[in-house]
């Protein structure tokens, strides 16, 4: 048989997934593919489509055919459910509200932390310029607003309206908004432009790995948030390509021990409690919340803050007046 013959006999999955999860995702299909082979003898082949979440989201939407889908947030995932490609039940259909790993927002800073940057309020002064993605497109940006917001109205006296004004002072020393995690991470690192990158921890080990390790150092704020990174089927498209048996074998794979190793080994932190312990000394103790205990879940958090005309568009018009 010859290898284009091969190829077509292969079942083919596509994962549409957020911006930063290059890396995991090129270790964890490969092991699948050797497991799925093992278990069935069967060939499978899988392709990846990475961009910030909200836009991978609006892709599957509006065609993309992505048998499953990997998230940093839920709302990107209801917002498909709600197009009618999966069951707006998605996050019952596996453990942990269908999320096999989770990551904080972390600071990182050039070399020598020369703006001696250590907590939230240090990026409100003068002349820090702050390098976030777009939380209008982008789940890191998101995530990185939500917690500077409940950082700033947790402080004494902290309320919504002292969250407005830190938000505001924020993004005024932010020099651009990229529309993704990994774009982000080129301005900082490639373009070398901004004091401070704020993204998912996962990101750490890729940008000292790309960029150089003593080139940069990781600041952990006094409080920030968690991030799970949610997985679901599209029932949808993988009827009509026939490949929900081994979509939901992929999906499951996420899961297993190998799977949770190679989140840890990635810089994702596993929710299996024995490889999260066996891999602890690579993961700091953090101070962490969820946005469904600070904002009352991702739909209202939506509604409050990133839908047109909400928090977000009122802040950023006001910090670049």
């Amino acid at each position: 048989m010859s290898m284009a013959a091969a190829r077509a006999d292969a079942a083919e999955l596509l994962n549409a997934s957020y911006d930063v999860a290059r890396a995991v995702y090129q270790d964890l299909n490969l092991a699948f593919i050797a497991d799925w082979k093992q278990k069935t003898g069967e060939s499978l082949t899988i392709d990846q489509s990475h961009g910030g979440s909200s836009k991978q989201a609006r892709a599957v939407i509006d065609g993309l055919e992505a048998d499953v889908v990997s998230m940093n947030n839920p709302l990107d995932i209801d917002a498909i459910a709600k197009a009618g490609l999966l069951p707006l039940d998605w996050q019952a259909r596996l453990p942990n509200h269908s999320s096999p790993s989770w990551s904080p927002i972390l600071f990182i800073v050039r070399k020598g932390n020369p703006k001696n940057i250590r907590d939230w309020d240090d990026l409100i002064k003068p002349g820090v310029q702050i390098i976030i993605p777009n939380p209008k497109t982008s789940g890191n940006g998101r995530y990185s607003y939500l917690a500077a917001w409940q950082y700033a109205r947790s402080k004494p006296g902290g309320s919504d309206d002292t969250a407005i004004v830190f938000e505001q002072k924020l993004f005024a020393n932010v020099p651009v908004l990229d529309t993704g995690g990994r774009g982000a991470t080129t301005t900082f690192a490639q373009r070398e432009l901004g004091d401070v990158l704020l993204t998912f921890e996962n990101e750490v080990s890729l940008i000292r790995g790309e960029f150089g390790a003593d080139k940069f150092r990781v600041v952990i704020p006094s409080l920030t948030v968690r991030a799970d990174n949610p997985i679901a089927l599209v029932d949808k498209v993988a009827a009509k390509k026939n490949t929900t048996k081994a979509a939901q074998a992929y999906l499951q794979f996420h899961y297993t021990r190998a799977a949770q190793e190679i989140f840890a080994k990635n810089g994702l932190r596993p929710i299996d409690a024995a490889v999260l312990k066996a891999h602890a000394a690579e993961f700091p103790a953090v101070n962490v919340f969820d946005v469904d205990q600070a904002f009352g879940g991702w739909p209202k958090a939506q509604a409050d803050h990133f839908a047109d005309g909400a928090s977000f568009d009122k802040i950023i018009a006001a910090a670049h007046r």
